[in-house]
């Protein structure tokens, strides 16, 4: 009787392990999912400092360049304006498309399906087709 108790524990104690070992691969699967997570979060993270960085350092620039020259821009843009026939605080045609171009460049998806989101796996052809419209 002893013997078979003996098996009876060792029985129990191989099915303990077996689902303590699916427990711990099921962990070392989420740990790795957060990590890959984290990697390309940190890399998005770097490439929107980046941009960040550029747009501010640029708007600095256009507010010095803007303050120094405010009068003569105003009335030279007036006079574009006008030759052009555009009302005041018209936006010219192609810009929208040129700043989705700049941003694909930078790296970030400007689709519907993805907008906004890092681009980690190269070209996307929903993208490729939405700058080709």
């Amino acid at each position: 009787m002893e013997k078979r108790d003996i098996f009876v524990q060792m029985d129990e104690l191989d099915n303990r392990m077996g689902v303590f070992h699916a427990e711990l691969s099921a962990l070392k699967l989420r740990v790795k999912e957060l990590l890959e997570e984290n990697k390309r979060l940190s890399l998005e993270n770097h490439q929107l400092r980046q941009v960040f960085k550029r747009e501010t350092a640029s708007e600095r620039e256009a507010v010095g360049v803007a303050v120094q020259s405010e009068s003569s821009t105003a009335d030279a843009e007036l006079s574009l304006n006008h030759e052009a026939g555009l009302e005041e605080g018209s936006v010219a045609v192609g810009e929208g498309h040129d700043n989705l171009t700049r941003l694909y460049h930078e790296g970030f998806h400007i689709c519907n399906v993805y907008y906004g989101h890092l681009r980690t796996e190269g070209d996307c052809l929903f993208c490729l087709s939405f700058l080709n419209k």
